[in-house]
């Protein structure tokens, strides 16, 4: 059966647009702002950023639209969409396993997403009140310990986050995803351009421009490696049920592979863009790119503290990257709120709140992790830290391989041609990519990478 036979019980997006801009909010959220910046200053800069974009081209984009593909195919939910699938190729039903292993991921995901989406929603608060004037970044770095070293403020926020998000999921795919993600890109882009012009009057753009793209191979370590695969992945909301669900929602007569591409390089260009903002403001007042998690929020306030207008832009950046975090949570939780309606006769309602909850009982281990739980270590990561390598560098790329295997190797070349509608050269090339190449290259990088530097 193809997919335009069937109909998915959520609708679909009102037009091409709103896809792109549903599914780039997916993935240009915290992932691109917060995380990509922190995980290439502790990786070397450079060097990092080469295997990334390498991951993104040939093993992140070729899956990616196998992910959509099986979700415009099945119209379902990634766990029963998986088991349709399955049923019209004739495989195992156990490859129903690749849809919980997928919709768990985004959800565990989603228990530490909020509580950093909290952490911005915060800093909207200092940055409006103008607490940031004329702070150098000891001072910066104060403000930034002082909320994360208190649970309960943190719990506050992270409580909010996760109720805004289940707000929006539970007015469906239109009158809430869809219409939450429609005017959030354009502005971001343009604070970001804004943010990169201050850095490029910094005094410290070019430092900042050689340490993003002049490799130095000896600050990469197989760990490195791993965590730029695993980020390329995490980034493009690859293997967490999110684009399965999108691709799900789509119609019928829309370019797979051409949509794809716009979201990748979006995705892309605000990934680097956001190092291009930060990196100099790193440099112009002698912080280490090293600082981990707190990067974006150690260093941004310094500058918009210290620019003309810096109340007005900072808060405006704060609030566009909680905006770009809601979109994203939004996504994470979608996946699983699907599986509920479509399989246990929840409402949108029911199923947000359901989940929603859940997610937030776990998010206490991010929370305590910052103050209470500190110096508990689980194989020397701390609990939030053992949580996110754990999904983004070990599930997600499995998902993602078994994906890969089931689009090529399990699916029929005529479903899976049917579906996509690419010339002759361009689905051999997808196929090449997706079925050896980048299940290879998986393998590999997971094997040597978890085994040791």
């Amino acid at each position: 059966m193809t997919s335009a036979k069937r109909v998915s019980v959520h609708g679909q997006w009102s037009s091409r647009l709103a896809y792109i801009l549903a599914t780039s909010g997916a993935a240009v959220g915290l992932g691109s702002i917060w995380k990509f910046p922190y995980i290439t200053g502790q990786n070397g800069g450079g060097a990092f950023i080469l295997v990334y974009l390498l991951c993104i081209a040939l093993v992140a984009t070729p899956i990616m639209i196998a992910e959509t593909m099986l979700g415009r195919r099945a119209r379902r939910n990634p766990v029963e969409g998986m088991r349709v699938l399955a049923a019209d190729e004739g495989a195992r039903t156990a490859w129903v396993g690749l849809g919980i292993l997928g919709v768990l991921a985004g959800f565990l995901i989603l228990s530490y997403y909020t509580v950093i989406m909290g952490w911005a929603m915060a800093y909207i608060v200092r940055a409006g009140a103008g607490l940031f004037a004329g702070m150098d970044g000891v001072a910066v770095k104060a403000v930034f310990s002082d909320l994360t070293g208190d649970p309960e403020r943190l719990l506050a926020w992270h409580t909010l986050a996760m109720v805004v998000t289940m707000i929006v999921v539970s007015r469906g795919v239109r009158g809430g995803i869809e219409t939450a993600t429609r005017w959030m890109m354009p502005f971001l882009l343009i604070t970001m351009l804004i943010l990169v012009g201050y850095g490029m009057n910094s005094g410290h753009f070019m430092e900042a421009v050689r340490f993003l793209f002049v490799p130095d191979f000896s600050a990469l370590t197989m760990t490195g490696v791993v965590i730029a695969l695993g980020h390329a992945f995490f980034t493009m909301s690859i293997g967490v049920g999110t684009i399965m669900a999108y691709g799900s929602y789509m119609r019928g007569d829309v370019s797979i592979g051409r949509e794809t591409m716009l979201v990748v390089g979006a995705d892309t260009a605000v990934s680097l863009l956001a190092g291009l903002m930060i990196f100099p403001i790193v440099f112009a007042y002698s912080l280490t790119p090293t600082a981990g998690p707190g990067l974006v929020f150690e260093t941004l306030p310094i500058a918009f503290g210290n620019m003309p207008f810096g109340l007005l832009f900072g808060t405006l950046f704060f609030v566009l990257l909680t905006v770009a975090a809601w979109a994203s949570a939004i996504s994470l939780i979608e996946p699983a709120v699907a599986w509920l309606v479509e399989n246990h006769r929840f409402t949108r309602v029911q199923a947000s709140v359901l989940l929603g909850v859940a997610a937030w009982l776990l998010g206490l281990v991010t929370v305590f992790s910052f103050n209470i739980w500190s110096d508990v270590k689980i194989l020397g990561l701390s609990p939030f830290g053992a949580l996110d390598f754990m999904t983004a560098n070990i599930m997600l790329p499995i998902t993602a391989l078994l994906i890969a295997v089931f689009a090529v190797w399990v699916m029929r070349g005529t479903s899976s041609r049917d579906e996509l509608g690419m010339s002759p050269f361009g689905y051999t090339l997808w196929k090449v990519l997706t079925g050896i190449l980048a299940p290879v290259g998986i393998v590999l990088i997971l094997v040597s990478g978890l085994g040791g530097e």
